[in-house]
């Protein structure tokens, strides 16, 4: 296929040039209306491409196939069968691909470490998860990707499970065996759907782990504005081979989806699908580079531990991992990633990606260069002549594993719609939860809706506010109360 094309881009420059009247939404009509102080802060050229997919971008019947087309090219770059473009996130996106393998009350096996988009699923969609344990360092405290052996085990006990969902790589750029995952759950006539929501870079460079569909993966979700170039919320899914239904999963995204999509958003991924495949390894090897330069740096920091191979790959460990993800141990120095991503922010203007009880992290992509990554080793250099000021941070109460994996009694979406109550956090122990409790980011749940929550664990989240930890979609994030089920 030809790549130079961007069939969006190239119809919203065909839009402007045949200078279109709209009298459709949106209602600021190119700008016009738009209150001047907006136009300032956000660009005329914004308004200017914010146009309606039907009746603007193509015409009434949809007859030039715009978006179409600009799908077509996206799934031929990355050797998907099908792609489909979304402007409401992976998180929309994961949905939809679960939603076309499994229905209410159907079984679907999926990595405990899932995302809160995956759970918010299972709660409005009453699939029943059948959960896999992810592979737990004691030593280091990080969740890696399930084995297939995991997956193996768990699609044997019941076979009934109409597909299985894995996440990779993590945000911590740990990575699962992908193709032996896919390779268990084909082998029992079942689909295998990855949120690889952290990989959309994967397919352009061969020193990256594995993309999905490569892989044998039969849905795969990215989202384009994590490590690509798109706009926030612009996300793809791909689909591959006959386990898995295209048109119902186009079926599932309509029912989801948002009848007024964003044209900004498609543009977003379309041009950077353009740009991938004509510059994207030049690109990504430079990216790369930086990033080992970087790591040699930061690692020499001292008390700076860059998590690495050695660290993160091995037995009981993750399969591979993606290097852009710099992820930084500093538990030796006294005090906790959140204060220490606070103090750089305060201090130097510099936003980390993750930050942990013992960790911070710095996500790197090809749109990163020499003043960024300068910028970013002063940050940390100055951090670590001021650690001092940061000792005495709270500590936070991480659990052994075994008491992290709560049992779940009902469904998730039973016990969210369910009839609850609002207890103490002392009084919410032994109880079962009615809400997603999830550090945030990466965005994991420690507590999902049905699971009984104990006493470590309520010990863990509320020692992690204290400490700094984000808890935004609990009814009470400061962890004073928890929402719970009332129980017959």
């Amino acid at each position: 296929m030809d790549h130079s094309q961007a069939p969006v881009l190239d119809a919203l420059k065909a839009y402007r040039r045949e200078r279109q009247m709209p009298f459709t939404p949106p209602g600021h009509k190119q700008g016009r209306g738009a209150d001047p102080r907006v136009r300032e802060v956000l660009g005329e050229a914004v308004f200017g491409s914010d146009v309606l997919a039907v009746s603007g971008l193509d015409d009434r019947m949809s007859r030039h196939k715009v978006l179409e087309r600009a799908q077509e090219l996206m799934a031929d770059a990355v050797h998907a069968e099908q792609t489909f473009f979304s402007t409401c996130g992976s998180s929309l996106s994961v949905k939809s691909a679960m939603l076309a393998v499994a229905g209410p009350h159907e079984k679907l096996v999926v990595g405990r470490d899932a995302h809160k988009s995956v759970v918010s699923g299972l709660i409005l969609s009453g699939v029943r998860p059948i959960w896999v344990d992810p592979q737990w360092d004691p030593v280091r405290h990080v969740a890696h990707p399930p084995s297939p052996e995991g997956f193996a085990a768990r699609l044997d006990e019941h076979p009934d499970a109409r597909g299985a969902l894995v996440t990779s790589p993590t945000p911590y750029g740990t990575c699962a065996d992908l193709a032996a995952i896919a390779e268990v759950c084909h082998a029992r006539g079942k689909p295998l759907i990855v949120d690889e929501a952290w990989g959309a870079h994967l397919p352009f460079h061969e020193d990256l782990p594995t993309w999905a569909m490569d892989a044998g993966a039969d849905v795969c979700v990215t989202s384009v504005h994590k490590m690509g170039a798109g706009l926030e919320q612009g996300s793809v899914f791909h689909q591959q081979g006959d386990l898995v239904d295209p048109a119902v999963l186009k079926g599932r995204e309509d029912l989801l989806g948002t009848t007024s999509p964003s044209v900004l958003i498609y543009a977003g991924l379309d041009g950077w699908r353009r740009q991938m495949v004509e510059s994207g390894r030049e690109l990504l090897g430079n990216a790369l580079d930086r990033a080992a330069a970087l790591r040699g740096e930061i690692g020499a920091i001292p008390g700076f531990t860059v998590q690495g191979e050695e660290q993160f790959i091995g037995p009981d460990r993750a399969h591979s991992l993606d290097p852009l993800q710099i992820i930084i141990d500093i538990d030796g120095l006294g005090t906790t990633g959140y204060h220490a991503a606070d103090w750089i922010r305060d201090h130097h203007q510099v936003n980390l990606h993750l930050s942990d009880h013992r960790r911070i992290s710095a996500q790197l992509t090809f749109a990163d260069d020499a003043a960024t990554a300068e910028r970013l080793l002063v940050a940390l250099h100055d951090l670590r002549d001021h650690i001092d000021d940061l000792e005495g941070a709270p500590r936070v109460a991480v659990p052994d594993p075994g008491d992290l994996r709560l049992e779940q009694v009902v469904l998730p979406r039973d016990a969210f719609f369910g009839p609850t109550e609002q207890v103490s956090a002392e009084k919410a122990v032994g109880r079962l939860s009615a809400e997603m409790i999830t550090p945030y980011p990466p965005g994991i749940p420690a507590v999902l809706p049905g699971e009984r929550i104990n006493e470590a664990v309520m010990e863990y989240v509320r020692s992690g506010v204290k400490a700094g930890m984000v808890i935004p979609d609990a009814v009470d994030p400061e962890m004073e109360s928890v929402r719970v089920a009332i129980e017959d």
